[in-house]
């Protein structure tokens, strides 16, 4: 069987390695659209832009690697279009056969439309190798930086451009940071640790446009004030990357759709990541994390083998900012109550999430074991009283 995995990040790299891993001995394509080979992203707005990481640590495997497993890397090489009919697919530099086909597309950063000022020199956002070449030469102490966006992406840039010395103000429009992904206890903390620092945060407050001719001078901001700004990043979210699975007629939903195994519409085409959607109880699901591109494309690549088991996905999830990790385990949808222990440091402590009696998830920011404890009960499906976990004097006890 010939096995074509379109995209080339981690899910793409995760799903080579476990198709050999499981002795599949047919030939495998790998065909990415960025010149490097499958990187790690988390590490490229963090490390790897701080100069504490070098592109050879970025990269998940080595040339040889690819060549002792005989995988063929298409590197910079852009599909245009999936012929299912001929089981094809269509790039800019030729035709690549396959009988299954895997979709490890990724997602796309949200940009700031052009009528708003999106498209002047000195906005960027931060995804691609690309992006943080265009960004860090800008990156230069005592430079005014506005970050657009208080989600993850945006809390994580605006810790980097502090650490180097750049003055930053975060702007989001909602009425706080974290207002979708986390509870107000969780931004309570993030929003004190990013204070600390010497960060301005704005919330509830949109921007109006970016000012410059041009290139950036400035945001001007929904209530009418001015901040001043040498460059901006957008950190206002991401959007699966499904054009080449809709031109091709691919149910999507919430992503690039698939059954609970990651087969799509088409039973020869499957897809795991980002890009992807699967089913769950509220609809289908789409997670945004390492872990869920790791998880998913070995699911897939053992059900592309014949494996026929259900991807039954366990989250988890981090995000860096200055010296502080923030680690999440389970998802809090739904959630209706939280419990919150303080930790050992300045910046740190917990909190869990509950829907009903059942433990849904755990924050815990600079807290490794309340983190490890919170996501062996959520996997075990145990979920200890909310006044077990304020009261345990020891978190193992509610093991």
């Amino acid at each position: 069987m010939n096995i074509v995995i379109l995209g080339a990040g981690q899910a793409a790299a995760s799903m080579a390695a476990k198709l050999r891993a499981l002795g599949h001995e047919g030939a495998i394509t790998v065909i990415g659209d960025e010149p490097a080979p499958p990187y790690q992203r988390p590490p490229l707005s963090k490390a790897y832009l701080l100069g504490e990481m070098d592109l050879d640590r970025l990269t998940l495997r080595g040339t040889d690697w690819w060549d002792e497993h005989g995988i063929t890397l298409r590197l910079g090489e852009s599909a245009t279009a999936i012929d299912r009919a001929r089981r094809i697919v269509v790039t800019d530099k030729g035709e690549v056969a396959y009988d299954a086909l895997a979709l490890t597309l990724g997602a796309a950063p949200r940009r700031l439309p052009e009528r708003i000022g999106g498209h002047l020199a000195g906005v960027h956002v931060v995804r691609n190798l690309a992006d943080i070449a265009a960004v860090k030469p800008a990156l230069v102490e005592g430079r005014k930086l506005v970050v657009i966006g208080g989600g993850y992406i945006g809390l994580e840039a605006a810790a980097v451009a502090r650490k180097l010395g750049l003055e930053v103000t975060l702007v989001e429009a909602a009425p706080r940071i974290l207002g979708r992904v986390a509870a107000t206890e969780t931004a309570d903390m993030i929003r004190a640790l990013h204070l600390s620092h010497g960060v301005e945060i704005i919330e509830g407050t949109g921007i109006e446009r970016i000012t410059g001719e041009s290139a950036t001078t400035g945001v001007t901001l929904s209530d009418g004030r001015e901040i001043a700004a040498d460059l901006v990043i957008c950190g206002i979210g991401v959007t699966p990357e499904t054009g080449l699975a809709k031109a091709a007629g691919l149910a999507l939903d919430n992503g690039i759709a698939t059954d609970a195994q990651g087969r799509t519409s088409d039973p020869a085409i499957w897809a795991a990541g980002d890009c992807a959607s699967f089913p769950a109880p509220d609809g289908q699901m789409r997670l945004e994390s390492v872990g869920n591109a790791i998880d998913m494309a070995e699911a897939v690549a053992a059900n592309i083998l014949g494996a026929g088991k259900n991807y039954v996905p366990k989250p988890w999830f981090w995000s860096d900012q200055f010296d502080a990790k923030l680690q999440i385990a389970g998802l809090n949808a739904g959630y209706d109550r939280v419990v919150t222990r303080p930790g050992a440091g300045t910046h740190g402590g917990s909190v869990w999430y509950y829907r009903g009696d059942r433990l849904v998830a755990v924050d815990a920011l600079n807290d490794a074991r309340a983190y490890m404890i919170g996501k062996r009960l959520i996997e075990g499906g145990k979920s200890p009283a909310p006044e077990a976990v304020l009261e345990a004097a020891d978190l193992k006890a509610l093991m």
